[in-house]
Order: C-alpha cells, then structure tokens, then sequence
C-alpha cells in the first residue's frame, strides 16, 4: 500500500481526524494492507487482539455468540469503518467475530507498533489523548441520534452504505432480513414493509427476496 492510501485509511478513523499531518504521516507508515475473500474470518472471538482493523474497501458482518450458541449480529461494517480502537491502548482477547460479506479489503495498525510510536514522541501522545477525548463526546451524540432516529431512515443509511461499499447500485442484501432487522433494533416484517415503501416511492427496485437496486440515492438520504 502506498504512502497516500496508507494515509487516507489512517483518516477514516476518527480518533485520527484531529492529529496533525505529521502525526498521521507517522501512524501512516505503521499500516499493513490485508485482502479477505467473501466469507473469510478478518477476526474470531477470543483471538489476541493485536491490530487495529479499518475497512478500506468492502463490508463484514461482526457476531457475538450468545450463552446459548445463537449468533448474535452486533454491526455491519463498511468502508471506513473500524474495529479495535481500544486495542491500540491495551492488552485484551476479542469478543467478537468478524467476517467478510464480500470481497473486501483491510488495513490493520498494531498495538505494539503503535504503542512503540506513542512512547518516542510525547507531542504524539498529547494529540492521542486530546483526539480520543472528543471521540467520546462525538460518541455520546452518535448514541443520542441512533435512539432517535427512525427505522426508515436507519434502513436506507444501511442500503446507501451497502451500495457504496459494493460499488454497485444492484445487490443482494448479503444478510438475512431476520439478522438485519435485529442490527437495526426491528421487526422482520417492518423491513418488508419498508423495503416495499420505498420501492412504491421509486427508490429502489426489488426482484426475488433480496435482490435490490438503488434507484435514487440522494432520496434515500433524506428518508426522516
């Protein structure tokens, strides 16, 4: 991976957006590029969680195995977004388990590397802390605009996202309605109804059951 996308994935994190160009330059050069195949494991529950995973181009589906061995779908990760941040500052097994819907490709930034590179600059440190401080403010909005935001609009972020992370207008839902209806906090059957709404809205189109094709991506944004 070059210089500039090591430095663009390195950005789409957000406790990274506030660091100076120095700064990231510096967390740039620690970034390992990774490819996984539709249906490879990024991470399994109770591995070391040594790295930092970013999605540069893709999408995965995290589980947790609940007490009695259900799969749980906990998030569904697209371009830009991350998992592990806290791994970067301590010493833990992970919980959960990543797996790619479709091909999709990975940057990764280790904790001891990164742990190394906090210990060789103070001012580094400095920014860290100060970056981490407003991703937990900017955290307790994002927590406050999901509990209010309605399922429509939740559905359509997650088909605009789905799209753009593809790079295709038409695809298949790569989850089950039953495991994207728990993700965004629904019913199975409210997804359906959704889902036929916006196509009588000419949205979107739909053939068979999963099979969607954004007609109108800028209408979907603006779903309330």
């Amino acid at each position: 991976m070059d210089r500039h996308d090591a430095v663009a994935c390195v950005q789409l994190v957000p406790i990274f957006q506030e660091l100076d160009e120095e700064t990231v330059g510096a967390v740039a050069a620690l970034v390992q590029e990774r490819y996984f195949k539709k249906g490879d494991y990024l991470f399994m529950a109770g591995d070391d969680a040594q790295s930092l995973v970013i999605i540069a181009h893709g999408q995965a589906k995290v589980t947790q195995t609940t007490a009695n061995g259900r799969e749980q779908l906990i998030r569904v990760l697209t371009s830009g977004d991350f998992d592990g941040e806290a791994i970067l500052f301590q010493d833990t097994d992970r919980t959960t388990t990543a797996q790619a819907l479709v091909p999709t490709q990975a940057c990764t930034i280790s904790r001891h590397d990164f742990q190394q590179l906090l210990a060789t600059s103070q001012s580094i440190a400095l920014n860290m802390l100060n970056a981490l401080g407003k991703r937990v403010a900017a955290l307790e909005s994002q927590a406050v605009a999901t509990l209010t935001s309605s399922v429509g609009e939740r559905l359509a972020t997650y088909l605009v996202e789905t799209s753009s992370a593809l790079g295709q207008v038409s695809f298949k839902l790569p989850i089950a309605k039953k495991d994207l209806a728990a993700y965004l906090g629904t019913s199975p059957e409210t997804i359906s109804r959704k889902l036929t709404q916006f196509s009588n809205q000419h949205l979107i189109s739909q053939s068979g059951r999963s099979l969607v094709t954004i007609l109108n991506a800028d209408g979907l944004m603006t779903i309330e």
